[in-house]
């Protein structure tokens, strides 16, 4: 036989043999790839989306259905004549002290139930993770009440106040936060704090010098999910704070867009890209702790 006809079978053996191989790796992980690319496509199209709409100067959706058809920055000067940045300001000051606040508190409460043994413990922290299943929405006619009461003996405490708001938010700040910081400060060994007390250390020492220095990734976690859940909540900002110059992202922004007849997307698009900025920084700066905080908790309960 001659080499050429003996190498025509091994030809085809081996492109059949291609042929299976490409036809297992798209049962096994081509597949994979391919939901990947829809999900990456239904994740980033809203992000372009709103992006183009900032750029339209026409402040309409309809206009904005050809991506980036205009490309002009007049929505984004046209924020410097409105209130956004003072806006923009009190949102920071609500979500960061928020954000703090619920550290604090949570750091606290889940260092009593992790390192104390008293009675109605573990009835404590169920109790905490079922009312935090209801959502602060629910009590918006009582937060009215109670605000209005309050700034009648203390003002700084009573309705358009952002520090009542602040309060409101650190109202259920414990629950969940609670439960995850406890999970947190299980995987941290007893035998540290023996060993400071050993040495003299009050309860206060060992809080601050040798446990929080240690649980540092859950702690952002918590700051983060604090700070974004106050950064975006509407409802009870509104409720809360009355004039315009103490409104949040929020409820100023809505008002471009409440009105069918006078909505501006545009501007509302320019906004939202800029408020999105400090949740961004936030995000990218505690990301190295974000997943060890997520997971680290739920090693040991």
């Amino acid at each position: 036989m001659s080499a050429p006809a003996q190498t025509a079978p091994k030809i085809a053996l081996d492109a059949s043999r291609r042929k299976a191989v490409r036809k297992r790796w798209a049962l096994d992980v081509g597949w994979k790839y391919l939901l990947a690319l829809v999900i990456l496509f239904y994740a980033i199209f809203p992000l372009v989306y709103v992006v183009s709409a900032s750029l339209n100067p026409n402040g309409s959706l309809a206009a904005s259905n050809n991506l980036f058809s205009a490309f002009d920055f007049a929505n984004y000067a046209a924020l410097a004549g409105t209130r956004y940045w003072t806006w923009y300001a009190n949102t920071l000051i609500v979500g960061g002290g928020a954000a703090i606040g619920a550290v604090l508190m949570g750091a606290a409460a889940a260092y009593a139930f992790s390192r104390f043994r008293f009675k109605g413990r573990r009835a404590g922290l169920t109790s905490l993770l079922i009312i935090q299943m209801f959502p602060q929405a629910l009590a918006f006619v009582a937060i009215f009440l109670m605000l209005l009461a309050l700034g009648e003996v203390f003002p700084a405490l009573g309705l358009n106040s952002k520090i009542a708001l602040i309060c409101v938010y650190l109202g259920g700040a414990l629950g969940v936060n609670t439960f995850l910081m406890y999970g947190f400060f299980n995987t941290i060994p007893q035998e540290l704090d023996e060993s400071a007390k050993i040495d003299g250390a009050t309860h206060a020492q060992i809080f601050w010098r040798i446990i929080m220095p240690l649980v540092t990734p859950i702690l952002a976690v918590v700051g983060l999910l604090a700070f974004i859940a106050s950064f975006g909540d509407y409802i009870v900002s509104k409720i809360v704070l009355v004039s315009e110059d103490n409104w949040t992202l929020a409820v100023g922004m809505f008002q471009w867009v409440s009105n069918q007849l006078s909505s501006n997307w545009g501007l509302f698009a320019a906004g939202a890209i800029l408020a999105s900025i400090p949740v961004l920084v936030l995000f990218l700066t505690l990301q190295r702790y974000i997943i060890g905080g997520l997971t680290a908790g739920s090693v040991k309960g």
